[in-house]
């Protein structure tokens, strides 16, 4: 295959939410392109892009798909993306290696959850955008309500080019101001005529704003247009392409994908006018610099996506970032410092490879078999200090405890769950020991139900979901204080250790007491993330505090383990040793550990203890209709409600919410806004929870035990 120069490289990622006809829109340009000699279908399994077995068996994309059209001189490399929001990882790693985020947009729904994400993502990642209205041949294609729409939620930049007629087969264009008939499900080209009569008048206006926001974009082409009213076609396609770097004009198109309409028009505009490597929004260093996609820079390789292939191996899935890369080429992995050799170089078209001998900067393409080289890694010229700065994976919204469904399997899912989550960093894996509990976080259930195929398919290893325990600490509200003598006597040497202690919440400096000289002050953190201030009060040698300082704290620290409500670990306290006694002979650390682990329980239980739960800042997006209902079950879910902001026809409410009551929430919140509603969490502090709610909690550790 040709080798590119990336001034005739496009990349560019279709992304949507799922139903609006992506992987159609991509069988499509592949077939127009005569990549393919057929349409494949989503029904029949069929699609270039949709060829993993989960993917065929939901008919749905899941993955994240590369595929290239040579077209005009041009290559076109094309994502096609999952639209379905569980799915939002393998969006925005593919947003971050394309140049163009294309919008496809079903025409008989409004604007849907997973446009959002995207826009989120592009927007974040600073990508040109154009929209294509897909399905305008359905009876309930909607394209001015659409219009409407995608104009309130995205701004006055989504600029319209073209527009249907009555005719599912001709499109009128007002940037090249031509009537386009195409031949449905025929790869001729269309042709293109005056537009008719009753088109025109609409027509002259549209296109006449259109020119007005290219010139806006540019001094010199306001300057002619007011001059002369008009623009040449090459002056418009770099004011065009000028506008959509600058994210001022959002260009918007129309196809009816499964029966190529609009398809060729649309590939032609993507070669013509949007932005190369050259030209758009660069890569990033982890510095925050720009690297330029120069064929004469040294070679730089971004892997954005990893996924293992039967009989095949590990796919790493790559970007050019600069220079010209070979096979056979040594570059060190900037995260490990190995030495990685690059082997056979593929580009892809869905599973489908074909070899190429080398690959320039822009151009996407596909290693097999790098042994230390994972997702977000960069390879470089050995020397060379540069790192591309990584994909920031979305926060897990849904999370559930994972186990193996037969005993003496646990190392068979440690190495799946390794597996996926290196194919898969939105996929969380947590290990928290002192809950006994492994957990799985990921953006949904499907998500999730998609990771426990994949370790059956991977590792041979079938996993239950249930719901994952919550991280609940105990704490003191007040101060307290409490003696206690351990003393034993079994013939020989005995044990014996007196404390006398203080003990109160770590919530500000130590407050000075007439009884109490402060010695010495240590402090531990609990392998669970909570705090603990030791002060030794001792005077006159009561305790040799140089002896048994360190066993009094492995003792407290033992207790902390389980508090004394309900069994949660302890954390935020000031412990106070001031007083005690100790024996000459029968004094060790053995009784100095266990007089401590006594005590503290025994004074934590006077100090008015209460169990902290786990807050979360939460934001739900949804659709303004669905507003009320989703404030009135976030109250229900004890949500502290700190205020709303509007997003376009969206309500964005941003709450605090009790960990607790977040469990299976974004399947709740999808249901309620019938699929069109996400939210995110993120973990905020802990805070005592209602008694009613600890007397709930305390019942079921007791019953549990």
């Amino acid at each position: 295959m040709k080798v590119y120069h990336p001034e005739h490289i496009r990349n560019i990622v279709l992304v949507g939410h799922q139903g609006s006809g992506k992987t159609s829109l991509a069988e499509s340009i592949l077939y127009v392109g005569k990549k393919t000699r057929r349409l494949g279908s989503i029904e029949e399994g069929s699609t270039v892009s949709d060829y993993q077995p989960s993917e065929k068996e939901r008919q749905m994309s899941i993955f994240s798909s590369l595929m290239h059209v040579e077209w005009n001189e041009h290559k076109i490399n094309i994502i096609d993306t999952p639209g379905y929001p569980d799915f939002t990882g393998e969006v925005v790693a593919a947003i971050r290696v394309a140049d163009t985020s294309v919008f496809v947009m079903n025409a008989q729904e409004g604007i849907e959850v997973g446009t959002e994400l995207a826009w989120k993502a592009s927007a974040d990642n600073e990508k040109s955008v154009m929209f294509v209205i897909n399905q305008i041949d359905r009876p309930q294609a909607d394209v001015d309500s659409l219009m409407v729409q995608m104009q309130e939620r995205f701004g006055s930049g989504v600029t319209i080019v073209q527009f249907p007629t009555d005719d599912p087969n001709v499109l009128i264009d007002v940037l090249v101001m031509k009537q386009i008939t195409f031949k449905p499900a025929s790869q001729d080209p269309p042709t293109l005529s005056d537009i008719p009569e009753q088109y025109i008048e609409r027509a002259e206006e549209l296109h006449n704003s259109l020119v007005e926001d290219i010139a806006v974009s540019d001094e010199e082409l306001m300057e002619k247009y007011l001059e002369t009213e008009q623009l040449t076609e090459d002056e418009m396609r770099a004011g065009f392409r000028d506008a959509m770097l600058s994210r001022s004009i959002f260009p918007v198109f129309c196809t009816a994908a499964s029966s190529n309409v609009g398809t060729a028009r649309l590939m032609s505009f993507i070669n013509n006018v949007t932005p190369s490597p050259i030209e758009g929004a660069h890569i990033m260093t982890a510095d925050g610099d720009a690297i330029e996609s120069d064929v004469s820079g040294n070679p730089l390789i971004f892997v954005y996506r990893t996924m293992a292939e039967h009989h095949v191996g590990d796919y790493s899935f790559f970007r050019v970032c600069s220079g010209i890369i070979e096979s056979g080429m040594d570059l060190e992995n900037a995260q490990s410092g190995a030495i990685e050799r690059l082997g056979q170089l593929y580009v892809l078209c869905g599973r489908d490879r074909e070899t190429v001998s080398s690959m320039k900067a822009g151009d996407l393409g596909v290693l097999v078999k790098l042994r230390e080289t994972q997702t977000n890694h960069t390879l470089r010229r050995k020397g060379d200090s540069v790192v591309v700065a990584p994909i920031p994976f979305p926060e897990p919204r849904f999370r559930e405890a994972i186990h193996a469904k037969t005993e003496g399997e646990e190392d068979k899912l440690a190495q799946g769950l390794h597996q996926i989550t290196s194919e898969d960093p939105s996929l969380v894996v947590q290990h928290e020991p002192h809950l006994s509990q492994i957990t799985l976080g990921g953006q949904g259930a499907m998500h999730l139900k998609v990771a426990q195929f994949r370790l059956k398919s991977k590792v041979n290893v079938e996993v239950e979901y249930t719901q994952p325990r919550v991280a609940y600490r105990e704490t003191v509200t007040t101060e307290a204080r409490d003696s206690y003598r351990h003393k034993k006597q079994t013939g020989g040497a005995g044990q014996f250790a007196d404390i006398s202690v203080l003990i109160e919440p770590l919530d500000g400096e130590f407050r000075k007491r007439p009884d109490i000289n402060v010695r010495n002050v240590a402090q531990s953190t609990t392998a669970w993330g909570s705090n603990i201030e030791f002060i030794d009060a001792i005077v006159g040698g009561v305790i040799d505090m140089r002896r048994f300082f360190g066993a009094i704290q492995k003792g407290v620290l033992e207790a902390m383990q389980k508090g004394p409500v309900a069994g949660y670990p302890v954390g935020d306290v000031r412990f106070v040793i001031f007083d005690g006694g100790m024996h000459p002979v029968d004094s060790n650390e053995n009784a100095f550990r266990a007089a401590a682990r006594m005590v503290f329980r025994e004074s934590f239980r006077k100090a008015k203890p209460v169990i902290l739960e786990p807050i979360h800042d939460v934001e739900v997006t949804v659709p303004d209709l669905y507003t009320g209902d989703v404030m009135g079950d976030l109250n229900g879910r004890r949500a502290m409600i700190k205020g709303m902001e509007s997003e376009g026809a969206m309500q964005k409410i941003i709450v605090q919410v009790p960990e607790a009551e977040l469990y299976q929430y974004s399947t709740r919140v999808r249901s309620m806004t019938q699929g069109r509603g996400i939210h995110s969490a993120r973990f905020s502090h802990y805070q005592a929870m209602p008694r009613n709610v600890q007397e709930q909690v305390v019942s079921t550790s007791k019953a549990s035990q």
